[in-house]
């Protein structure tokens, strides 16, 4: 089995579950930690976290361990067979050939390498493909069984420690996460300009991050059901009414992951550019967006959805890959934010405000939203943790 070394601090989300697992969360990983039985290699790992735990206050110590991954080609296989996906990348590469013909390409955080592979059918001379071990032996595997080891090049480690010995014409990465920013990937993806050469391309070249008002009693309804099983006075004997107001506030910070009919949108959407060429690193680390929404319809606004396009921009085409509802399902599905309070409006009114995501340690974003119904003077909004979305969607791979 392949071992992966993990290196465990504060940063680094971790949990025991149930009686002889853990689970441990490293940017866009999630790894379940089964043992045979509670003890041994279990209590080895429970003395780490312990000890981890004890040291968070000076945050000095840093924990290394060992894990088997087994699970790395079922997650590569879920997103390869994302045909939406999959597919649009390839189009994007090969619309563009001209783009790619005899130039040296950086394939940055390449997963299954197929990027590189693509880069190599649109007429690329040379492909650095970069991504951590154990994952990179598997890509080595790939490259190898197609003859390709005198074009594809893999270096392990992060991008922010690489070393190349030329500068590149093109940048590819697939960086994107639950609403585009989810996981941090695109400062990876963006740091890795510094071996762009002048006028360099970058595939994907920008995105567009939209947000809608929505009006769903049910989705409202659901969480609040969930919410008001604190509510109970005589649980097995126990009242647990005491942390009702705490659980409020917890479940509506979960945003929801899922996919909805688009005539729940209740406004036209707003849009926020991202341009990937242009962005520093920095402007990632706190994004504002401010709305004006003109409502189409009467009824209660429950909260903000969001999604994002994409644009591959080359000399010849540009092809674009859309998460948006109307378009087909993809492993992004769209993303809901509920309102604390929902807020009632009227058709022709205007629902102004801001949406501000902050980065955060967790590799993800904390979303702050204030909105206000400009006629009436009504205010609502929420606190958000993107990190602990609730999923309630179908995964691409079983549409399939």
């Amino acid at each position: 089995a392949t071992v992966f070394q993990l290196t465990l601090c504060e940063k680094v989300d971790q949990c025991r579950v149930g009686g002889r697992s853990f689970l441990v969360c490293v940017g866009k990983l999630n790894l379940l930690l089964q043992f045979t039985s509670s003890t041994g290699q279990f209590e080895g790992v429970l003395t780490l976290v312990n000890l981890l735990r004890s040291s968070r206050d000076d945050g000095s110590k840093f924990l290394t361990m060992s894990l088997q991954v087994h699970n790395y080609l079922c997650q590569q296989q879920n997103l390869l067979r994302d045909y939406l996906r999959t597919a649009t990348y390839q189009k994007a590469f090969l619309a563009n050939e001209d783009d790619f013909k005899d130039k040296v390409v950086l394939d940055v955080c390449s997963g299954s390498g197929i990027l590189s592979f693509f880069a190599i059918q649109a007429g690329a001379s040379r492909v650095y493909a970069v991504e951590s071990s154990p994952v990179a032996e598997y890509i080595q595997i790939l490259v190898r069984a197609n003859r390709l080891s005198e074009q594809i090049v893999i270096l392990e480690g992060q991008v922010e420690q690489l070393s190349l010995p030329v500068m590149v014409d093109i940048i590819v990465s697939e960086p994107m996460g639950c609403l585009l920013l989810s996981g941090r990937l695109m400062e990876r993806f963006l740091h890795a300009r510094r071996w762009l050469k002048p006028n360099g391309l970058m595939f994907p070249s920008c995105a567009d991050l939209h947000l809608a008002p929505f009006s769903d009693e049910q989705l409202y309804l659901e969480q609040n059901a969930r919410v008001n099983f604190w509510q109970q006075r005589s649980f097995y004997g126990v009242d647990l009414s005491a942390l009702h107001n705490a659980a409020a506030d917890e479940f509506f910070r979960y945003p929801v992951v899922d996919t909805f009919d688009g005539h729940i949108l209740v406004a036209r959407s707003v849009k926020h550019r991202i341009n990937f060429l242009e962005l520093k690193e920095e402007d990632l680390h706190r994004i504002e967006i401010p709305f004006v929404f003109t409502l189409l319809q009467s009824g209660l606004v429950h909260g903000l959805a969001f999604w994002f396009d994409l644009a591959f921009v080359g000399s010849r085409s540009t092809v674009w890959l859309s998460t948006a509802p109307s378009e087909p399902l993809t492993r992004w599905s769209q993303v809901r934010c509920l309102l604390q309070t929902p807020l009632f409006t009227k058709l022709g009114q205007t629902l102004s405000g801001t949406a501000l995501l902050t980065s955060n340690s967790r590799y993800s974003y904390d979303i702050q939203i204030t909105a206000t119904v400009d006629q009436s003077g009504f205010r609502s909004g929420n606190t958000l943790d993107l990190k602990n979305s609730f999923f309630q969607v179908a995964t691409t791979s079983s549409l399939i």
